[in-house]
């Protein structure tokens, strides 16, 4: 840099304007003659290591008489996985958990399993796009909107355009290499749309010298265009992390015709000879551009979920770039395509997704296989599903306090109840031991961050309420405790006290969800069951579900609507609302019985026989195992609606104990917006 460029800098900057681009390569330490800058490019990347917390997990499809005898690894007794890797599922965002598996304990148990050798991902690629998904319901469709959480996230990925989306794919793609192995792959799914800004990031990240190849997926959907010519590809960039890496070229059966007649050879040049004139199929080599279908409204494999990609795609990508028994990953799991694949060609897999519902699906489509692969004799590997739990809602307050650890715990405790009140809508009170606001006549009791709200504490909240002659309180809660029934908070109510518990969600972490008045807060779901026991035998029957999810603002749309019909849900009601020429409005409530809302339920037959462990790394740096107070849910018997089935069972089949005694058993209900409600049953064999 002259010593003239020099002064006319210190100018610039004394003037308050911005400097020319020309200035960004002789300003910044980089030999290079080209290199990649964007507005808001930062190359710290988070290095939290958080704890997973264990949700549910899975191993035989169903309890049953008749018990696979697995040879990849120990079983129990009941033929349950003992040791050995167990595929996740995994529910959160998808940096902290690429930071956590990259530096946390199960960092450990990935290189056990050879380390991590390929990662697919399929990231939003869509500006605007909406990521809700269709409810079928009485005949009738309902589209459940994605959570303000995903909105948010979705939201910030291009709040700024296209420097917002490569600031978030930069970290994770970065995080992403550090975790592969050192023969590792990537495969990243896009279009015309981001291709050419993903392939300098992964040029940046994994350097030009390590790009593979750019595949071009054809297919023959999309809509007729007048102005340009029909868009119908996708684009997947591949990666190695060094030189070395697995790959297995794959063949394909092509068709093609032979000609026969006047001036016809009897075959194209340099192709097999066909057997007649009518065609025949040829091997060859897949090249670089894949013509394989979509997945159809009609075919066996489509699920309600807008992003699913088919599973021939995926197919060829895993049998391509890992061997049997290698471990893969997708941070980006949508409908589950890439676990599912995984399963099939005996592959461990990572899989990870924001969206509650994407879990969901996931979930019910890997029990679908196992149980195709219990029935043909095959292994199959127990998952579970995991998320941060208290740990990532920790960080999200301290990333909203920056990171404040100063203050003492009082001073951080009122700023939690703030932001929970403030994203409620209530006002702060003082001078209640239990009580922290107040909104439209009714009091407000702010649950713990870390810990569920338990029965102790509703009857402390009960007791100021009933001295102080208050009638009405909300209670705020991430979670409650398991033993609370709608029998218990109705004893309370017939004492005069009034208390409806509501759950706090994600979205008050996001300023601008709380400052729109978008974080909705909903009323805890219930359910009954009835309780058979014969002997040492036990079936149980899910007798009843009540929930008060609201989605959407019926007078609003009512107002807001033309002529026509629109499908709402409001108060744990699914209502068809249709408006005619004239203005005059009808509703029609779809979910008229109470299992309408039923999508999966689950049954753990001894729920405390098993605690959950977390590792954390202790002060030393050494893995140390923790009990978290919470037990395993391991799935022992469940139902759920399929497209093929969309029936469900109520009633499960008989559990046997091998002892008397007294036990705890869990019942787990999904409803069809992939909301988890619980229940412990104590009982006595």
């Amino acid at each position: 840099m002259t010593e003239q460029e020099k002064n006319d800098i210190i100018e610039l900057i004394k003037a308050g304007k911005k400097l020319p681009k020309e200035f960004i390569y002789k300003l910044f330490a980089d030999e290079e003659d080209v290199f990649l800058f964007w507005n808001g490019r930062k190359e710290d990347i988070t290095n939290v290591a958080l704890p997973f917390h264990s949700i549910e997990h899975i191993d035989e499809p169903r309890k049953e008489a008749d018990k696979l005898q697995t040879s990849l690894f120990e079983t129990d007794f009941r033929g349950r996985q003992l040791k050995g890797w167990t595929n996740k599922l995994i529910w959160g965002d998808n940096k902290l958990i690429l930071s956590s598996l990259a530096n946390g304990p199960i960092r450990e148990e990935i290189e056990k399993e050879g380390g991590l050798k390929l990662i697919y991902i399929d990231p939003p690629f869509a500006v605007g796009a909406d990521f809700g998904f269709d409810i079928k319901i009485g005949g009738e469709t309902a589209e459940k909107k994605q959570s303000i959480i995903e909105e948010i996230a979705y939201r910030d990925t291009w709040g700024k355009g296209i420097s917002s989306y490569l600031n978030m794919m930069f970290e994770r793609i970065k995080l992403m290499h550090q975790l592969l192995s050192k023969d590792g792959l990537i495969m990243i799914h896009s279009d015309f749309r981001v291709n050419s800004y993903l392939k300098l990031l992964l040029d940046d990240v994994f350097g030009v010298n390590n790009f593979i190849n750019e595949i071009i997926w054809h297919y023959r959907t999309g809509n007729l265009a007048n102005k340009i010519f029909q868009r119908r590809h996708d684009n997947i960039l591949f990666y190695s992390k060094n030189e070395k890496y697995t790959f297995t070229p794959q063949e394909v059966k092509e068709y093609y015709f032979c000609l026969y007649g006047p001036g016809f050879k009897s075959s194209f040049e340099g192709r097999q000879q066909g057997t007649d004139e009518y065609g025949d199929f040829r091997i060859s080599q897949v090249d670089d551009v894949w013509n394989i279908s979509a997945v159809f409204t009609l075919s066996n494999e489509h699920l309600p979920y807008p992003t699913q990609k088919p599973e021939a795609l995926l197919e060829r990508i895993i049998k391509a770039s890992s061997n049997e028994g290698d471990l893969i990953a997708d941070f980006f799991c949508g409908s589950g395509t890439t676990a599912a694949v995984a399963e099939k060609l005996n592959r461990k897999w990572i899989t990870t997704d924001l969206g509650r519902f994407s879990v969901h699906t996931t979930r019910k489509r890997l029990i679908g296989i196992q149980r195709v692969l219990q029935a043909n004799g095959k292994d199959f590997r127990a998952f579970e599903i995991l998320n941060l739990g208290k740990y990532e809602r920790q960080f999200f307050m301290d990333d909203l306090t920056n990171g404040s650890s100063t203050g003492s715990l009082t001073a951080k405790e009122d700023l939690y109840v703030d932001l929970i009140l403030q994203a409620y809508k209530a006002k702060r009170i003082e001078g209640h031991s239990t009580l922290h606001g107040s909104k439209v006549g009714r009091f407000v009791n702010v649950g713990p961050l870390d810990v569920p709200v338990t029965q102790s504490r509703l009857l402390d909240i009960f007791e100021e309420c009933r001295q102080k002659l208050y009638t009405q309180v909300d209670v705020l809660g991430f979670e409650f405790e398991m033993g609370l029934t709608p029998q218990f908070i109705q004893e309370l109510r017939e004492k005069g006290v009034v208390i409806t518990l509501k759950y706090i969600p994600k979205d008050v972490f996001d300023k601008r969800a709380v400052e729109k008045g978008q974080a909705r807060f909903y009323d805890v779901a219930y359910l009954n069951t009835k309780e058979k026991i014969k002997g040492k035998s036990i079936t149980i029957e899910l007798t009843d579900f009540v929930t008060h999810y609201t989605q959407d603002d019926i007078e609003d749309i009512q107002q807001s609507m033309r002529a026509g019909s629109k499908v709402v849900i409001e108060d744990g009601q699914i209502i068809k609302i249709e408006k005619d020429k004239n203005g005059i409005i009808t509703r029609t409530v779809l979910t008229e019985n109470w299992f309408d809302w039923i999508d999966y339920w689950a049954i753990d037959f001894n729920y405390e026989d098993k605690k959950e462990i977390i590792k954390i790394h202790n002060i030393k740096g050494e893995i140390e195992e923790k009990w978290s107070g919470n037990y395993l849910f391991e799935n022992e018997w469940q139902s759920f609606r399929t497209k093929k089935n969309p029936t469900i069972e109520f009633t499960s089949t008989a559990h046997e104990y091998k002892e008397s005694g007294k036990y705890k058993v869990m019942v787990k209900v999904v409803d069809i917006l992939g909301i988890d409600t619980s229940k412990i049953i104590e009982i006595k064999i």
